[in-house]
């Protein structure tokens, strides 16, 4: 498929939303470890220690970045002696990127955002598969602790693949405080995969604006080879296709198991995302 500006736009305008309803999902827990600062029509998100959605996101497609809102955001993360990323996709103005060279961000790598296009048949050629897919319900307490188990098992246990290494580590007390945070945020679903009954791993999913945002898809080690992702993702794009979205999304790291899943699916590379990280001075206060 295509990508267009104005199609890049909506897809990283739905992960700006994202981030800031994590961002009030984990304010309402303890607002003290949260901050958020809007910087040129992006946002720049802190939600504690080892947090995979402290970021800077959303930057190149409205108006540039100013130097005070740029200021504010890095201040911020100065203070809880973290290193601010940004991730810039490769369709937004060219300027952020020399701004941010200019700042003292590093260029430290890059990810794949790929995507789908959701037609009017998509539910009803994408079939079945002989794995279980059931719903996490929020409420049900069995199926969330199981969800999450599943989940943060199979990112903690990453599978090989022939690609750069990943920038990001992720520990397990940081994966299940972000992952926490996703069941007080309302738009957040979560799919549990079973095979002869034993869970295998658990998927994500978001809709926003027309755009499926599939996140959060890992698989337990023992099961992997087994189809359970194929099966996670042909749920969730029905169920999208279903509820009127015409593009689904994913993230992936590039090289990965994950990116070579979802090709065969049919995703194209929509664009990538530079990964811009400014590091803490070397003097500031602790981490929170």
């Amino acid at each position: 498929m295509f990508t267009t500006g104005t199609l890049a736009a909506r897809i990283e305008r739905a992960e700006c939303s994202m981030l800031t309803e994590l961002a009030a999902a984990a304010a309402e827990r303890n607002p003290e470890r949260v901050s958020v600062h809007p910087v040129g029509g992006g946002f720049a998100i802190y939600m504690g220690v080892g947090s995979p959605s402290n970021k800077l996101a959303g930057l190149g497609f409205g108006s540039p970045p100013t130097e005070a809102e740029l200021e504010a955001a890095e201040h911020a993360f100065a203070l809880r002696n973290a290193p601010l990323q940004a991730e810039v996709s490769s369709l937004a103005d060219p300027s952020v990127l020399r701004t941010l060279s200019r700042r003292g961000y590093d260029l430290i790598g890059f990810e794949n955002v790929l995507g789908l296009p959701l037609g009017r048949d998509a539910a009803e050629t994408l079939h079945d598969s002989a794995i279980e897919i059931t719903r996490a319900v929020r409420d049900d307490r069995a199926s969330t602790r199981q969800w999450m188990d599943a989940v943060v098992t199979g990112f903690l246990h990453p599978d090989t693949y022939d690609g750069p290494p990943s920038h990001e580590s992720i520990d397990r007390d940081a994966m299940e405080r972000v992952l926490g945070d996703t069941f007080a945020a309302a738009s957040f679903e979560r799919y549990l995969a079973r095979i002869d009954g034993v869970v295998a791993g658990g998927a994500s999913l978001r809709l926003e604006n027309g755009v499926a945002q599939l996140a959060g898809a890992a698989t337990v080690p023992e099961a992997r080879r087994k189809g359970v992702q194929t099966a996670l993702l042909r749920y969730r794009l029905r169920e999208a296709a279903r509820r009127g979205c015409d593009i689904a999304a994913v993230t992936t790291q590039p090289g990965s198991r994950s990116t070579e899943n979802v090709q065969r699916f049919g995703f194209a590379i929509l664009y990538v995302r530079a990964i811009m990280v400014k590091p803490p001075p070397a003097a500031s206060h602790p981490d929170v």
